[in-house]
Parts: structure tokens; sequence; C-alpha cells
């Protein structure tokens, strides 16, 4: 009888570490779960501030510099604490720290949102309070810190190692959606009036195809927050750690004896000092950059994301002012056609590791073919183009026709004339009277248009720019149609070339290195790339506002031809960092650099090429 008490006990005791087994696994996919959301919570909050750079440029009436160096708070803020949190965070307890930070970046989104209610209605003057925008992206990016390398780290840690790729793979596809909303959100607001509600949209002059109209850019910000605070509430009641899950080979372990080492595990966690962490940091660290495997793709992604931080922060405004999209138009192709391509070749990627089982060495490979192929379709994409709109009195302001007006040199009004010729304001086309009201305001007995086109021909105007000509409109479907493959083969290679780090690095420096990858990458890539990306795009402009002050505020339109320019140095930055993420033998290393070197070579050609060509092109004489 006694044998058969025991007995009983015994399977009860079984029955409950299978229970508490069975409970901690569904735990691990809640887990996968709250981070997906956190993911896109904060991708969300992200391209959409990518997607508000042109709307908050107008609002504060600020260069594409400054734009520029308010978007890289966010890596400013990750800058103070990245390193710290990723060594010391792997000690502690993680689920918690993830959900301190979706909380910062709560409080960061509101506060940039927030801004828009210090301020009084807009006006072209542009106003100082972007410094609290500046400080809610800071705030944002300080949050974010713990996130993604905690967040890696824990699912390597707990997951079968045959599936921690498709985990990553499944994590960063649903992490896209963030982007896409995003997008989709920032076209949304942007076609809304900043101060809708407040002003009676019928007396509204301006259109969202005009370069002074500023969308309601607040409004996505204060959605974004609640979404983040959302996400942080699951990573309160998450465990420390939990239980390995076993590979197919070790899956007749008893449960119990796993369950005992992760306790164990977790005590050994909790009896950790912190001088005793910290006495491990510069170690650690010196044996992570010691690694030469780790530290070439790290040179890799400097480079790599410099191209990427430069090309996205500017890519909508790039649409605009090439192509003659409204910001509105902008975001939403960007949302529902290059990031769907991305999230299925990031996913496809972690479908090739899992199917197929790649090694470290091939995943770099896989990297770099897919980043070459990518390259090349970006070329392409630098020879659509579209000519600049014709604007009359913009070169030389004083003409007989407008000499008696007094027209103002610093006025930005535009309107256009019948025959496609934008005048920068009525007054310089001679315009002496008008009907209409709002935005069917039309100016009549134009002088300038009367005298530059042969008798009987319309001497009216209407408000805003001419739009560009029919030709530019297959361009345009060119450059999307070669953008939107582009960015489903880069994709592809994301996720092998993600897992090097991970795999080419003890566990216990995974969450450091990670870390270290994030700071350095974003240090010097999402630092000084919107800055001196955004300093090369204000070199190629036109006609700039001017502040009540008396300094210069906003760009109000673009040399085409030159603006693209900087995006074609960054596509050869881009390729430079191929050769970088290769880990292949060194002869190989050798013949790819040496044909890095050579298709360099034939790129700086065709550059040359088409510049020479563009400056060749006669000019069309306009009127003064």
């Amino acid at each position: 009888l006694s044998g058969s008490i025991n007995k009983c006990e015994l399977e009860k005791d079984l029955w409950k570490c299978e229970f508490l087994y069975c409970l901690l696994f569904s735990v691990f996919q809640l887990f996968i779960v709250a981070l997906s959301f956190a993911y896109f919570s904060k991708a969300l909050t992200g391209t959409y501030m990518k997607s508000s750079i042109t709307q908050i440029e107008r609002r504060f009436d600020l260069s594409s510099t400054h734009i520029g160096l308010i978007d890289g708070s966010f890596e400013m803020g990750n800058l103070l604490f990245l390193a710290v949190v990723s060594h010391f965070g792997a000690k502690l307890h993680r689920p918690r720290l993830i959900a301190v930070g979706c909380f910062l970046m709560a409080v960061g989104a509101f506060l940039t949102g927030l801004t828009h209610f210090f301020m009084g209605r807009y006006k072209d003057s542009g106003s100082s309070m972007w410094i609290y925008v500046f400080l809610g992206n800071a705030l944002r990016g300080i949050g974010e810190t713990p996130v993604t390398p905690l967040g890696i780290s824990y699912i390597d840690d707990f997951a079968k190692a045959e599936n921690s790729p498709f985990y990553i793979a499944c994590l960063q596809t649903i992490t896209l959606l963030g982007p896409m909303f995003g997008f989709l959100l920032g076209s949304y607001c942007a076609r809304l009036y900043v101060d809708i509600g407040y002003v009676d949209m019928e007396s509204v002059t301006i259109t969202p195809k005009d370069s002074r109209w500023v969308g309601a850019w607040w409004m996505g910000f204060l959605v974004s927050s609640g979404l983040l605070l959302i996400s942080s509430i699951p990573f309160w009641f998450l465990p420390r750690s939990m239980p390995k899950q076993e590979s197919e080979e070790n899956h007749e372990t008893p449960v119990c004896e796993i369950l005992n080492k992760t306790e164990d595990a977790q005590n050994n966690n909790q009896n950790f000092k912190l001088t005793e962490i910290a006495k491990g940091f510069l170690p650690s660290l010196r044996r992570l950059l010691g690694t030469p495997a780790y530290f070439l793709f790290l040179c890799g992604s400097i480079l790599k994301f410099n191209a990427f931080i430069g090309l996205l922060t500017f890519k909508a405004k790039y649409m605009e002012q090439q192509f003659g999209q409204s910001a509105s138009r902008a975001n939403f192709l960007i949302g529902v056609l290059n990031l769907p391509a991305v999230a299925i070749g990031i996913f496809l990627g972690g479908l090739l590791m899992k199917r197929y089982k790649l090694s470290v060495v091939s995943g770099a490979q896989l990297s770099f073919a897919t980043s070459f192929m990518s390259y090349l379709l970006m070329l392409l994409q630098f020879g659509t183009k579209c000519d600049n709109i014709p604007i009359a009195g913009l070169t030389q302001l004083p003409s007989c026709c407008n000499r008696d007006c007094l027209c103002s040199a610093e006025e930005w009004d535009p309107v256009c004339s019948d025959s496609g010729i934008t005048y920068i304001s009525p007054c310089m086309a001679g315009c002496l009277s008008s009907s209409g009201h709002g935005k069917n305001t039309v100016f009549h007995n134009c002088t300038c248009v009367s005298t530059s086109f042969p008798a009987g021909s319309s001497t009216s105007v209407r408000l805003g720019q001419c739009p560009h000509a029919k030709d530019c409109s297959r361009s345009f479907t060119s450059y999307m149609a070669i953008s939107v493959l582009s960015s489903f083969i880069n994709a592809l290679g994301a996720t092998p070339g993600y897992m090097v780090i991970i795999r080419c690095i003890t566990p216990e420096l995974k969450s450091l290195a990670l870390g270290i990858q994030t700071l350095v990458t974003r240090t010097l890539g999402g630092i000084p790339a919107p800055v001196y990306f955004g300093a090369l795009i204000d070199s190629t402009c036109l006609k700039w506002s001017m502040k009540s002050c008396g300094g210069r505020g906003a760009c109000r339109i673009y040399n085409s031809d030159m603006y693209r320019y900087p995006t074609e140095k960054f596509q050869r930055m881009f390729f430079v960092s191929l050769h970088l993420c290769t880990l292949s033998k060194k002869k190989e290393n050798t013949r790819i650099v040496a044909l890095c070197i050579r298709l360099l070579d034939v790129q700086e050609i065709f550059s040359r090429k088409v510049k020479m060509h563009s400056q060749n092109n006669k000019t069309k004489h306009l009127p003064d």
C-alpha cells in the first residue's frame, strides 16, 4: 500500500511538472505575441515620424538639415543607454525592462504630438517650439533601447536552435506591418489640414500639393502613443526566465529536470550583484570586438544603415519633389507597395534559413547576393526622372511687365497659366484683378502672360504650381516598379544577415552584441545620415521661404535634376558595404573586393555621362 501511495504521489508530481511545462511553453508564445505587438507599435511610431518629416519641416519653417537633426534625436536617445541596457539587461528581468521602455516611448510620442497644442494657428512664420518635438523623439529613442536587444536574445535563449531564425523572421515580418500602417496613417493625416476643426476650410487657399500645405501631423503621434502604452502592459506579468525548448533529439529529457534547471538558473541570476556585472563589461566588450566575423559585419552594417536611413527619411519628399506627388500619396504608395514587398522578402529569407539550414557563411553569401542585385536595380531607379517645372521670375525677378508692381522677391504664392508656366506670385505675373474665393481664386489681366504668348491667348492664372508634364507619370510608374522589386530582393537577405551576428558569438554575449550593433550603427549612421543628407538636399534648393525675423526658412522648390545626385551618392556607399558583409574565404573576399572596385568605376563613368547630359540640355527660355 505504501508503494502504491508513493507511486501515486510520483505520478501527481509528474503531472504537475507536465502542466507547468505546458504553461511555461504557452507563456513563451505569449511573449512572442506581446513582443510582436511592441515591435509593431514602435515601428508604426518611427515610420510615422518619417512620413511626417515634410509636414514638420513646413510647420516649423525649418531646412532639411534641421529636420534631419530632429529625426536623428531618436538615435541620440538610444546612444545614451543602449550599451548599458544591453549588458546589464541580460542579467536582470528582461520582460519588465521592455515594459519600461514601451512606457517611455509612449510618453515621448505623446510629448511630440502635444507640441501642436502649445502653439497658435498655423502661419508661415514658423515657431521655435520644434525643441519639444526634438525632446519627445529623443525620449522615444531612450525607451526603445531595451526592446530590440533584450527581446531577440530572450527568444534565442529559450527557443529551439532550428526555430529561432523562423521566430525572428516572423517577428520582423509582423513588425513590418507597423511601418505599413505608419505610412498609411501618415497619408491620412497629411490630407487633413493642420488646424482642422479650428478654421473654415473654405477660406484655405492652398491644396495638399502646395509646398506650403501642412497636414495634421500631431494626430498620428497621439494615436501611436496609445498603442505603445497598451503594448507595455503584458510584459509586467511575464517571467524572468523559462525552460529551453528542447530539440527533437533531446525530446526525452524529463520535464521536471528541465524545470529544475530553469529554477536554478533563475536563482543564480538573482544572486548577481551590480558590481559583479559591471566588472565583466569591458572584458565582454573586448571579446566581442575581437571576433573577426562580428567586427566585419558591424562595419558593413554602419555603411548600409547610412544609406538606408538617408533614403528612408527623405524618400517621400523625393517623390514629392521629383515626380510632383503630394505627401499623402507618396506615403500611401510606400505603405501599400514597398513595405509589403519588404515583409514578404524578410519572411521568405527566414524560411530559407529554416528549410535549408544555412550556415553562417551561406547566410552571409545570400545576404551579399541579394544586396548586389538590389544595388543594380537602384542604378536603374537613378535613371528615372522628371524635368523641372518651368517657373518664371525665379532666376531674374525684375521684368518690364511687372516693374511698376513693386513685387516682393521673398514672396512665394505660385500661380499657374494655361501654357504650363508657373509664376512665383500673381504680382510677378502682372495680374490686375481677381475673382472667386479660397482655392477657386482666379487672377485676370496678367500682363506678363499676355506679352509672352500670341494675341487671343488666355491672360488668366489660377492658384498653385503647374503640374509636371504627362510623360512624368510614366517615369513615376517605372520608378515605383523598380523600387518595389529592389525592396523585395534586398529584404530577402535581411534575416540571413541578421543571424550571422547571433551565430558567430557565444550565448552570453548575444544581448551585448545586438546592443553594440544597434548602438554603433545608429551612432555612426542614424544620427549623421539625416543631417548630411538633408544638407545635400538643401544645396539643390531654388527658392527659400523667409521668416518674419529675417532668417531663412523651409525650401519651397528644388532643382529636380540636382536633387537626384545625393541619392546616387548613398547608393555608392550602400554598395561599398556589401563586401564587408561577406564572411567567406580570403580568396573569395579578394575577388569580391576587385569586383566592387570595377563596378564602382563603371558607375562613376555612368554618373559623369548623366551629369554631362543634364548640363548639355538647353534650358528653355522663360519669361522673366
